[in-house]
């Protein structure tokens, strides 16, 4: 009888350790292009290791949360965001006992596909775009192609499909699917470390103030910032236990406050006059990038290399995936370089998606 690799002694692990309902990585449905699997990582730990080490990963460090090139340290980017993320779908798929490597895959790579200058850029994509600009079809468009050259991560079918389906913006955030529950935990946890963290950052930029915040999110999930994420958490944990993980819910109270702080955040924060100039500003850029983008097509040399690996995309679409993958100052730096003038001999193009 051979012996078990260290990877197979994990997956048997986890048909003993993780609840039922969890999702088990020696079951997964595979990769787009089969691969021998590794001696001691699970396929979804090998899926969250080529995410980390993943150029638009990278890249996250440089992309708008909310707040345009704020002047302060502390204020969340979308790398940040991603981590909070994930740190929130681990705990409640720990204590769920569901699988939180697959969890923290997702998490960690839902926003690869973000554009640059947070939503600004999402919207003029999809202004200009035939059939509209996601960026949650991005994520998998960036993970399934523009990745290594074109060959894409070729990650599992789980992460895949937890990545596309992470989003309900603006819609209702509790809806009954077929998503499987970890992919449930990383949709939550996204909203939960959004509303906290961006509330968080509109008070640092004095956009608005603790006390503008309704006494009633504050009664039903607290004043602070810890213990509101603490009490969601925990309102997730719970309340899904208690159903028998048919799904992944909160108790109606909490679901109610959280979505009265998120529309309250739309309000006062996101639509607000000081955030939308600056958006405005955004949109302007990336408008003007991409029609000089259009019009130069040939002398991009990202654009005439991306034909050569995608002949059939048309050619606004390999543009609009050359101006996600940008990050703010990056793409910056390309307005600079074309439309603004410049002291003879500054080299402004040293930037770039590496």
């Amino acid at each position: 009888m051979s012996k078990l690799s260290l990877r197979e002694i994990k997956e048997e692990e986890e048909l003993h350790l993780l609840s039922p309902k969890a999702v088990k990585a020696k079951f997964s449905k595979g990769r787009i292009r089969p691969e021998e699997e590794c001696d001691i990582r699970t396929a979804f730990e090998r899926d969250r290791d080529r995410i980390i080490h993943s150029k638009a990963f990278r890249r996250l460090k440089h992309k708008t949360q909310v707040f345009l090139a704020p002047r302060g340290d502390h204020y969340r980017t979308r790398l940040t965001h991603t981590l909070e993320v994930a740190q929130i779908a681990r705990t409640i798929a720990g204590a769920l006992r569901l699988n939180t490597t697959l969890t923290e895959a997702i998490a960690l790579g839902h926003d690869l596909g973000h554009t640059p200058f947070g939503h600004a850029g999402e919207e003029v994509l999809n202004e200009i775009l035939e059939g509209g600009f996601r960026h949650y079809e991005q994520s998998l468009r960036v993970v399934d192609h523009l990745e290594k050259e074109g060959a894409g991560l070729n990650l599992t079918y789980e992460v895949r499909m937890g990545i596309l389906r992470h989003s309900k913006g603006r819609g209702p955030i509790d809806v009954e699917d077929d998503l499987f529950l970890e992919a449930q935990v990383v949709r939550f946890s996204d909203i939960i470390a959004y509303v906290n963290h961006d509330l968080d950052d509109a008070i640092r930029a004095g956009i608005i103030k603790e006390e503008d915040l309704p006494k009633e999110i504050i009664k039903e999930l607290g004043e602070r910032h810890s213990k509101r994420i603490d009490t969601l958490i925990k309102s997730i944990v719970y309340t899904s236990q208690e159903i028998n993980l048919e799904r992944i819910t909160m108790a109606p109270e909490k679901l109610k406050a959280l979505e009265k702080l998120r529309e309250f955040l739309f309000e006062k924060v996101y639509f607000s006059p000081l955030v939308r100039k600056e958006f405005e500003k955004a949109k302007k850029i990336l408008l003007s990038l991409f029609e000089f983008y259009d019009k130069n097509f040939e002398r991009i040399e990202y654009l005439v290399k991306a034909r050569e690996l995608f002949p059939t995309e048309k050619k606004e679409r390999l543009i609009a995936d050359y101006l996600s993958g940008m990050t703010d100052r990056f793409a910056l730096y390309e307005y600079m370089e074309h439309f603004l003038p410049k002291p003879w001999g500054l080299n402004l193009s040293e930037g770039g998606l590496g």
